[in-house]
């Protein structure tokens, strides 16, 4: 079976979280309705359903029956609690409803199950080709190492250099016109040994330049028995053209550099250990021509080893008679150990005295587990000798956690023994675990010397023990085969994992090939025509889809194993690129569609990747107690330039709903606010929604940056109706900014606009949401910040993968450099607290956001811009009746939020009743832009001006837009018919949820406040209060200015323009000032800044007083006292950090 992915954590497994789940049974005609506890196991739930369908459950097993998810293939698993399962963690998170399907195990499909003799192991098929799969080359280059059969020669005896000797391969055949190779260009080979493991991070090389057609012998400068295990023997061909005749010098010159037509590199040691010994001659695939010329098509080279009365065999040293007995215990600082293992970084290399030093102090780093790659980076060297103490450390060392031996699988450790010891230690996995790190595991596979490896046989043990591994193990492989270099090693994987995985599935992943070719076919066929033929060419197209499924019943999407379709509707979308917008139909008939994007053109694997990472932010945020509810959908490459998108439902991007408000719309603060009242128009609902929006913001905020994704246009960010945020399209990452010329397209850190910040603030004001919109930021970023080296081993493991964005220790240094794990955690706030304060005030973005409205025009409807925003949908006059007469009465609050609305009392033909609606000013004047759109001919009422010149008191300038509102109305409804009765109107004035709600017919009903003051507090008094946090280290008093909130207003009526001032008293001469920014027109301003006080000795705190000062900065004038609170340090207890809220008063002492 498919068995539902489990990650078990404290936000899913509290008691007190209750579960409503609905459980299908085909014996009952009605489901049943469970309200269970997320920690009940699966089998509880199995066991109180039988309960209801059997009279007698004595001869009753539970774990015959199992769970499915209606609408997907896959079973929860019994043993396991449901708030565990991924499954109900997504229902939880996005309210669905639970429906679950009571099967018999026996009723369930088993097509995929494996026999028995599937069961065959993949030893043979991995001993049959054991050598190093790796070449590239623009002729099927053969390198043939000469196997001798004489006595054997230990590793170590033998103190002879290294040689080699060059000849033509007896027997073979050249290719035609091989001979012209030396009439056209002189032929160089650069033969070099590498031993990544003598110095993992800087390869030994030893050149030498041979001249054909000569036959050399070659000795290498170095003692045979001082080679690492793992030394590679790598052959490349040059080309040197001949100069033509009458060039000049300067062109000879450059004509003369030598161009690589191929190389080929294969351990120097065998698979059984052995120098030479066993037959590596093979040929392979020609790959990427790096040589133009025609005249040839293959190259052959022959490299023997000297004859020799015995054969070199690389012996491992014994373990417990050389190996040395490290005491970790030595008392030593513990700060020393942890300054040497922050010595290196991505872009910084360490240097042979710190290496020195980090060696000699080995002993010492092992409080820090994850130091131990930077210890073994540090070795003096790999040879034979230095194995006993290297691999003795290795034993000793603490069992690393597997985020961390991670770090162990990159190139720059090709040692088997520490390869095996980093496998063995990410034994532990679960497969859920194992399908987070599955992509980078599958490139390490390129890092094994030798094909059998502990990691080869550890990921298709895995595989073949669990169908959702062995899925996904597949198409990374397949994916792998496009690679030039290590094609043919992804091949043998793929056989092993195909013989030993069953007939079901080998079946089935033939299924879902034949299916992405077709797709891919049709993609590429509809991309590729015109605009008036691609209708066409689709009904086509679909036609082969179709009968695909007509023979084939049923297939699984590459997406993921639990998705079964049977049938398929498609249409495009309107775009550059043209993807495919596909519905699958559900083999299950509980089930709803499957709807998928399907790309063609497009490189995934960065979209991959990216997502990779952001699932993985979620889970450490999730296992911290921190749900920062994102939205995780799957993206999967099915091939160089294709792939499937999974589509979520009921989002639509920022940019269709910007432009509700107009094309300027990206620059008004309204639209994200009112398309979210639209679609939640209780006021329980709207609250839900915008804390959904202010978690999800918060955790693309810190996700975008770490992982410096750019592009970001108002295209590729989407909305829920439930109020999640998320973005979608990574095509650049890692910083790699698009360019307009010398100007970066992507000016601020990340997206957060003011729109953004009015769903938040429930206004165009700061509000205390805003203090928790920037601590959940702080906290998820440092949260994230804990897991640096995970980040940085799982991107760099993937510097091979062929993606251009990620190919060098620069990329690395991009997602280093955003996490800054060498700052405090104070430090990083306040850093991140600056990052967010930049991003606001950035106007790139809403330009950046506008250009790409004005660009999309072409691709919109004119029909799209004659909706009215806030109305989900469209009333007519026959619908709604004839409207007799409209009235608007005086300016309300609306406690939803800080909308300002009319209230507007309409009479209806046939009905004595009038009908209440709430408007606001900006609602009437897009009425009135959109009435300008459709009837751009005829004469419309004037529309009152929004802008009020010179200074009016509120009530005033609302009764005069009150009456100028009125008329408007008046004249409107008097209008000509074709005018008046339109469905613009009388979708404008029928009533929307939040009017249904309002108190019956009172033209001030409870649910509005009216702004006659009598709701503000009393201005000109001081008040409200500062949060801050207080903590003592190392003779240094540190006081964090965090928010304040509930500041008044001053006299004037102007919001004030906030700072903070501190001093340490007692302070005769006013030396301890310290004060922060001021932050502009807010009453509950946000700071995260730092203020320290050094040198102060903890005896002296006794006797200080902290006094804090909240003023307002009245420029010329005299600086406005907001609030004080003065704060005892004896009554701290500083040894721990405090945190909380102060009262802010005239002269008041409070304490945490």
């Amino acid at each position: 079976y498919v068995w539902s992915a489990v990650t078990p954590s404290p936000e899913h497994l509290g008691d007190e979280v209750n579960l409503k789940v609905t459980v299908l049974c085909d014996s009952l005609q009605e489901p049943l309705t469970f309200t269970c506890n997320c920690s009940s196991t699966v089998d509880l739930l199995i066991h109180q359903t039988l309960c209801y369908t059997h009279d007698e459950l004595r001869d009753v097993d539970v774990g015959d029956f199992v769970l499915k998810p209606c609408g997907l293939e896959e079973f929860l698993q019994n043993k396991h609690a449901l708030g565990s399962h991924e499954y109900i963690q997504y229902c939880r998170k996005f309210d669905i409803d639970i429906r679950l399907q009571l099967m018999e195990q026996k009723a369930v499909r088993s097509d995929l199950a494996r026999t028995v003799r599937a069961g065959v192991g993949f030893s043979g098929v991995l001993s049959s080709h054991w050598g190093w799969p790796q070449n590239r080359d623009v002729s099927r280059t053969l390198l043939r190492v000469c196997n001798y059969k004489n006595s054997m020669m230990y590793f170590w005896e033998h103190r002879g250099r290294f040689r080699l000797q060059f000849g033509t391969c007896p027997g073979s055949r050249l290719p035609r016109g091989a001979h012209l190779i030396s009439q056209e260009a002189g032929r160089v080979l650069s033969l070099h040994l590498t031993s990544w493991a003598a110095c993992p991070l800087k390869p030994r090389k030893w050149p030498l330049l041979i001249w054909f057609p000569l036959l050399p012998r070659i000795c290498f400068p170095v003692q045979v028995n001082r080679l690492p295990r793992e030394t590679l023997l790598c052959a490349t061909l040059y080309a040197l053209p001949i100069p033509l005749p009458g060039s000049s010098s300067e062109a000879n010159k450059q004509r003369r550099l030598p161009e690589a037509l191929g190389w080929v590199t294969t351990p120097l040691f065998n698979f059984r250990q052995y120098v030479g010994a066993g037959d590596l001659g093979r040929r392979w695939p020609p790959l990427t021509c790096l040589f133009s010329s025609p005249c040839f098509t293959d190259a052959i080279l022959q490299i023997d080893f000297p004859t020799s009365a015995f054969d070199i065999k690389f012996t491992s040293p014994p373990r417990d008679k050389f190996s040395p007995r490290y005491v970790f215990s030595i008392p030593y600082p513990v700060a020393s150990g942890r300054s040497l293992t922050s010595l290196a970084t991505p872009t910084r290399r360490l240097t042979d005295a710190d290496k020195k030093r980090l060696w000699e102090k080995r002993y010492y780093c092992h409080s820090e587990v994850s130091s131990l790659p930077l210890v073994l980076a540090s070795a003096p060297s790999w040879e034979w000798a230095c194995l006993p103490d290297i691999y003795a450390l290795l034993k000793q060392w603490t069992h690393m956690n597997h985020q961390d031996a991670l770090g162990l699988l990159h190139a720059t450790f090709p040692d088997q023994e520490v390869r095996r010891m980093a496998v063995q230690w990410i034994g532990s996995l679960s497969d859920a675990e194992l399908l987070d790190y599955l992509p980078q595991l599958v490139q390490a596979l390129k890092y094994e010397c030798y094909l059998d490896s502990p990691l080869v046989r550890f990921l298709l043990k895995r595989a073949v023990s669990d169908l959702r591994v062995t899925h996904y193990f597949f198409w990374l492989l397949k994916d792998g085969l496009k690679d030039s270099q290590f094609s043919i090693r992804y091949q043998y994987l793929l056989a092993a994992l195909l013989c030993c995985c069953g007939k079901g599935l080998r079946e089935e992943f033939n299924r879902q090939c034949w299916l992405v070719n077709t797709l891919a076919k049709l993609a590429q066929q509809v991309r590729e025509a015109t605009p008036s033929t691609r209708q066409g060419i689709l009904r086509t197209g679909l036609e082969e889809v179709r009968q695909f499924f007509a023979l084939n019943g049923s297939c699984r999407l590459p997406l993921s194993p639990s998705l079964l379709v049977k049938g398929i509707d498609c249409s495009y979308f309107n775009s550059n690129a043209v993807p495919l917008k596909l519905s699958f139909q559900n083999v299950d008939p509980l089930g709803e569609n499957i709807r998928i994007i399907f790309k063609c053109g497009d490189d995934l694997r960065q979209d991959m990747l990216t997502l990779q990472m952001i699932r993985i932010m979620n889970k450490i945020w999730v296992q911290e107690g921190l749900d920062m509810r994102m939205v995780i959908f799957r993206c999967f490459s099915t091939g160089r330039g294709r792939g499937m998108v999974e589509m979520i439902p009921n989002a639509e991007t920022l940019r269709k709903i910007q432009v509700e408000h107009g094309v300027t719309g990206s620059f008004k603060d309204r639209p994200l606010a009112d398309w979210l009242q639209k679609h939640n128009p209780g006021e329980d609902e709207y609250e839900k929604a915008v804390e959904n929006f202010i978690y999800s913001c918060a955790g693309c905020c810190v996700a975008t940056y770490v992982l410096g994704i750019c592009d970001r246009h108002n295209d590729n960010i989407m909305l829920k109706t439930t109020g999640h945020m998320f973005h979608i399209d990574f095509g650049r990452f890692l910083g790699h900014a698009q360019m307009f010329g010398n100007i970066k397209r992507d000016r601020a850190p990340f997206v957060f606009t003011s729109d953004m910040a009015y769903v938040i603030n429930g206004g165009d004001k700061p509000s205390s949401r805003f203090h928790d919109f920037v601590d959940l930021c702080c906290q998820a970023y440092n949260l994230i910040r804990k897991h640096t080296h995970l980040f940085l081993n799982l991107l760099g493991l993937m510097l091979s993968c062929g993606i251009p964005e990620l190919s060098d220790l620069e990329d690395l240094k991009y997602v280093y450099d955003a996490l800054r794990p060498q700052d405090t955690e104070a430090n990083a706030t306040t850093y991140f607290t600056r990052l967010i304060e930049s991003s606001l005030g950035s106007v790139a973005t809403k330009l950046n956001f506008f250009i790409h409205n004005l660009a999309q025009m072409k691709f919109t409807g004119s029909d799209d811009r004659l909706t009215l925003s806030f109305a989900p949908r469209t009333h007519t006059l026959k619908s709604s009746g004839r409207i007799t007469d409209c009235t608007a009465f005086g300016r309300y609050f609306l406690r939803l939020g800080p909308l300002q609305v009319y209230v507007v009392k309409v009479m209806r033909e046939n009905s004595h009743e009038a009908t209440y609606i709430q408007r606001t000013f900006e609602e009437f004047q897009e009425l009135h832009n959109k009435l300008r759109l459709l009837f751009p001919s005829s004469l419309l009422p004037s529309f009152p001006s929004r802008f009020v010149i010179g200074r009016s008191r509120g009530e005033a300038v609302a009764e005069r837009r009150r009456e100028e509102l009125n008329r408007y109305i008046w004249h409107l409804t008097h209008e000509a018919p074709e005018v008046a009765e339109c469905d613009l109107v009388y979708t404008f004035f029928h009533p929307l949820s939040r009017d249904e709600k309002a108190a019956g017919t009172s033209p001030a009903p409870n649910f509005f406040v009216p702004l006659d003051g009598s709701w503000a507090r009393p201005v000109g008094k001081v008040g409200g209060e500062v949060k801050l946090s207080i903590s003592y280290k190392n003779n240094k008093l540190f006081i964090m200015v965090m928010h304040i909130r509930g500041l008044q207003v001053l006299q004037d009526g102007n919001d004030p323009d906030p700072y903070v001032k501190i001093y340490l008293l007692p302070d005769p001469q006013k030396t301890t000032k310290k004060k922060t920014k001021v932050a502009r027109k807010t009453c509950n301003p946000t700071y995260n800044e730092m203020l320290v006080y050094d040198g102060i000795p903890r005896g002296d705190l006794q006797q200080r007083e902290l006094q804090l000062s909240v003023l307002s900065e009245q420029g010329f004038w005299e600086n406005v006292l907001l609030g004080e609170v003065h704060i005892r340090l004896r009554e701290l207890d500083l040894a721990q950090e405090k945190t909380g809220w102060f009262a802010l008063g005239s002269r008041s002492h409070e304490t945490l």
